[in-house]
């Protein structure tokens, strides 16, 4: 009573089965990965943010990489803002969601080098090629306190850098792009300032990455991987309907049942 399963209807709906197990066992193992990578990035984020800060010249120099391990430590730069070459970068979100620049300020170094620091956010002017409203940088020496962050690239982030932009606006972050601006050695990568904090509270500081929510990843394996457990329990139940039906018709004398892939077929 089983040589139906060697007709053309079962032989396809076997091998789609067949096929269906393993994609849903990998789609599980794909979802497991982004748990664990986001487990990993929140302690990472966790432990940087929370180490006692050093300063930067200890973790970056002109042209230097940072790398991931580095990525949100806590740093302190000592030095003179340089605002004749402050910049905006173009198409940034506040906490709110609200769209506008943040302010990009070099900081001369008493070696002479300089570090990038991203003093924080300002909304946008109503003409959006016009220089927003940004709040004058702290004269004479200071010592800020900041996240070290990866130079911005379009292959990392997806945004474009764009040419032709209004003046002193910038779309991506990058100390090599602007160590050519300012005629000075840059420091790779940048500051995210989280002190001291500015005057009035604009420009609004970054807010710490989010690194206590790990997502729905987990919840999504198992589910893919009880799917993929679902399919043979479900081939197996549709080809025991199968045969006590063919079973009935026999006994009965009427003729052969359409199969349950084909009814499947029909009704799809």
């Amino acid at each position: 009573m089983y040589r139906f399963l060697l007709s053309r209807q079962w032989v396809i709906l076997t091998l789609i089965s067949l096929v269906l197990i393993p994609v849903m066992v990998e789609l599980g193992f794909w979802q497991l990965h982004r748990h664990q990578h986001r487990v990993a990035q929140n302690a990472l984020i966790s432990d940087n943010l929370t180490a006692r800060p050093v300063p930067v010249t200890e973790l970056s120099s002109p042209g230097h990489t940072v790398p991931r391990a580095d990525y949100w430590r806590r740093a302190t730069a000592t030095g003179t803002y340089d605002t004749a070459h402050e910049v905006v970068v173009r198409r940034r979100t506040n906490s709110d969601d609200r769209i506008g620049f943040h302010v990009l300020t070099p900081l001369v170094l008493t070696d002479g080098r300089v570090v990038l620091v991203n003093r924080g956010w300002v909304p946008a002017a109503a003409d959006q090629a016009a220089f927003p409203e940004v709040p004058p940088a702290p004269k004479g020496e200071v010592t800020v306190t900041g996240r070290l962050m990866a130079d911005q690239t379009t292959g990392a982030s997806g945004i474009r850098d764009l040419a032709g932009l209004p003046p002193r606006q910038i779309m991506l972050i990058n100390s090599e792009q602007q160590a050519k601006r300012i005629g000075r050695p840059v420091l790779g990568g940048y500051l995210e300032q989280t002190a001291p904090e500015p005057q009035g509270g604009t420009p609004e500081l970054i807010p710490a990455p989010d690194h206590d929510s790990i997502g729905a990843h987990m919840a999504y394996a198992v589910q893919w991987w009880l799917f993929a457990a679902g399919v043979p329990v479900g081939w197996v139940v549709l080809v025991r309907r199968e045969k006590r039906d063919r079973e009935a018709a026999a006994q009965t004398g009427t003729a052969e049942p359409a199969t349950a892939a084909a009814q499947g077929s029909g009704t799809a």
